[in-house]
């Protein structure tokens, strides 16, 4: 990773949060990142007269993310001009010296299972005498629905749950013992739609404005003995980290890359040459996932089977509508290769091989572990549009 954060965080970024500072706490302000600053987007709204100062001065994004596609390229567009032509202007404030919030309210939140080398891997340790992959997978993008209220900003302490948990003498009430992460991508929903109309690949762009980097806790243990046959429940729903910083989807043009090669046909709606013509699906994410300090895996999204916009209009295709404040998940992102696995699941085989650290050994998360989610996408001339990181600690029951 570059060192300077305008390499990372420059005209050609500029993610989208909700921040404080210290003489107001209560104040929550819509920013934009710019370098190692929060420019106060709202303030220079007012200040140079914009049309959608009463967006921009609101203390969530969810005005903004409300008002469409043509609001978003407007208000960007705004932004990087005044940039350029009169930066001095811009009331901006040091990251160091602002809070940052969870920058939207999340309406509802969907978790999907869209790595094909993920669910081959948990298949082979969960299935070792079967196919790895379901006889559904390569049909349709799996998914459940997760718990928004528990979708928490980065940084958050994340507490060890409790739950059940499955022994060779019955099942047991306390404290999980394989409490673990899922190094994802989320993507935020903007525009609603309309409840009994299914909301297409091509409509991907008007529906979807920005992408954030997710941790989804889970606790192993308890997801293991509950989720037969209706799926995750009680070892999800305890946390989900996102970033503090949307970055927009025109930030991730040049990020745009064809999914792979499919292995199986596709159902109409879900058809690859569904989505808007011309345009790539997927996104070439480089994420990197410390634990402690030590990088322990680096997961590529480019691998990824399921693209967001066929996530989005499965999610749809039954009628159900969207809400302003959507989020939905990628599931877990895991590469072909050892270190590109997106989970301690997977990097240890179910506890099998620990890591190996500076301060010791790790099957699964331990009480005070912290773990980073950092990533960078391609961008315009050489250029690298950085996503803003997921940080949490994990705290005893």
């Amino acid at each position: 990773m570059p060192d300077n954060p305008l390499e990372l965080y420059g005209r050609d970024n500029l993610p989208y949060g909700v921040f404080s500072t210290a003489d107001a706490p209560g104040h929550r302000r819509i920013g934009v990142r710019y370098g190692g600053t929060v420019v106060d987007l709202g303030a220079a709204a007012t200040a140079l007269g914009s049309p959608h100062a009463d967006l921009l001065t609101a203390p969530t994004l969810n005005p903004l993310l409300a008002a469409g596609r043509a609001v978003w390229t407007a208000v960007r567009a705004d932004l990087r001009g005044w940039l350029a032509e009169r930066e001095a202007e811009l009331l901006r404030v040091p990251l160091a010296d602002v809070t940052l919030h969870l920058p939207f309210e999340v309406a509802d939140y969907v978790d999907f299972y869209a790595s094909e080398h993920h669910a081959t891997n948990v298949g082979r340790m969960f299935r070792p005498d079967g196919e790895p992959l379901t006889p559904n997978w390569k049909h349709l993008p799996i998914g459940y629905h997760g718990r928004a209220g528990t979708v928490v900003v980065s940084g958050t302490p994340v507490r060890r749950p409790h739950g059940q948990r499955r022994t060779p003498d019955g099942p047991v009430f306390g404290p999980s013992q394989r409490l673990d992460i899922e190094a994802e991508v989320g993507f935020v929903v903007g525009t609603p739609s309309t409840l009994g109309e299914p909301v297409p690949q091509s409509a991907f762009r008007e529906h979807v404005f920005g992408v954030c980097l997710l941790n989804d806790w889970s606790a192993r243990d308890i997801q293991a003995w509950e989720y037969v046959p209706l799926g995750p429940f009680l070892g999800k729903s305890f946390a989900t980290s996102v970033s503090a910083w949307i970055t927009p989807l025109e930030a991730l043009d040049a990020a745009r890359v064809a999914p792979p090669e499919r292995t199986h046909p596709l159902l109409d709606y879900l058809a690859d040459d569904a989505g808007s013509a011309g345009e790539p699906a997927g996104f070439d994410l480089r994420i990197s996932v410390t634990l402690n300090g030590t990088t322990i895996a680096e997961p590529p999204f480019s691998a990824m089977y399921w693209t967001a916009a066929q996530q989005l209009a499965h999610l749809t295709v039954n009628g159900a509508s969207l809400r302003t404040g959507d989020l939905f998940a990628s599931g877990t992102v895991s590469g072909p290769e050892p270190h590109q696995r997106g989970c301690l699941l997977e990097l240890t085989w179910s506890g099998e091989n620990p890591l190996r650290l500076q301060d010791g050994e790790r099957t699964f998360l331990e009480d005070g572990d912290e773990v980073v989610l950092t990533a960078w996408a391609p961008g315009p001339d050489g250029a690298r549009i950085g996503l803003g990181e997921v940080a949490g600690k994990v705290y005893k029951a």
